[in-house]
């Protein structure tokens, strides 16, 4: 794995930025961009931005000077780059756009919505990032157009993925019993404005069935909301690898041992836990694919 820079050329806050990729592996990238006490927050997807003042010191560090043009190339060729109409539907403005749609008045709902932002987008994620937001809600929006549903239940069910990772400190279970309480901490105060006790008990009933993803054969809304958030897994080989990259950055502190037990278990977990997919949309796009993918990694973990 190599990491590359360009020259100093993109203008913002006052000074220009280079930016600092890998062309095979975003765990060594973050190892590498800790190491040269580069923070987290300088991450964008697929990349770190990174000031003129930090260059030379990157450069000493290891990382290879390039033209802006080769250093596409490489990480085009990666596997890791998040293309532009991926990373503009993740971005702040059209996420916002989206969760101000929501409402028969956005500025009711202002103050959540600023919270929820500010929470995808903490610098310690890398898959649990506002581009897997944007690709839930869009799997969603897919999945529900195949099997309609009430506007009611469409609606709590857009609400359930934008509080279902809203707080992520990677305990399993821990994180999603805490997004949960935080549906009443930021919908409770929105009652009398159109939200109900019931929408709020609904919502968060919905934010903990992907604990598991693992709804009663009966819940629609649920199976609706655990195949929009596994949607990733059914995903091309390309996505889904580039996929286990983000996951593996996110626990990059994990030693390979470790993680690789870990996931290996993960991945068992989903392959003997029946359908991945609960809707028959979902399982019509994504099951063939999501099995074969993870049979895949599981054998790449053990070889």
């Amino acid at each position: 794995m190599t990491v590359y820079i360009d020259p100093p050329a993109w203008p913002a806050h006052g000074t220009v930025f280079s930016h600092l990729v890998s062309d095979g592996s975003l765990r060594e990238l973050r190892l590498f961009a800790r190491a040269a006490e580069v923070p987290d927050r300088a991450l964008d997807l697929d990349h770190y931005d990174v000031p003129a003042a930090r260059y030379d010191d990157l450069v000493a560090a290891g990382a290879v000077p390039v033209e802006g043009g080769d250093l596409a190339r490489r990480l085009a060729g990666s596997g890791l780059r998040v293309s532009g109409a991926e990373r503009k539907r993740a971005k702040r403005a059209a996420l916002r756009a989206r969760w101000d749609a929501l409402w028969a008045d956005p500025t009711l709902a202002s103050a959540a919505g600023e919270d929820l932002l500010d929470r995808w987008r903490e610098p310690h994620r890398v898959y649990h990032s506002p581009l897997h937001l944007a690709v839930a809600l869009s799997a969603l929006d897919d999945l529900a157009a195949a099997q309609p549903l009430a506007d009611r239940e469409l609606w709590r069910a857009r609400l359930a993925l934008w509080f279902h990772d809203a707080v992520h400190d990677g305990t399993a279970g821990q994180d999603e019993e805490r997004s949960a309480e935080l549906v009443g901490k930021l919908l409770g105060p929105l009652a009398g404005t159109g939200v109900t006790t019931a929408d709020v008990d609904e919502v968060a009933r919905l934010v903990l069935v992907t604990t598991d993803h693992d709804p009663a054969p009966d819940d629609v809304v649920g199976g609706l909301v655990s195949d929009a958030d596994l949607a990733v897994l059914g995903g091309s080989p390309r996505v889904y690898a580039r996929y286990t990259h983000q996951v593996r950055a996110e626990y990059c502190d994990v030693p390979d041992p470790l993680f690789r037990a870990g996931r290996a278990e993960v991945l068992r977990g989903l392959l003997d836990g029946g359908p991945l997919f609960r809707t028959a949309p979902g399982a019509a796009r994504w099951q063939d694919a999501a099995a074969a993918n993870l049979r895949g990694e599981l054998t790449a973990l053990a070889a």
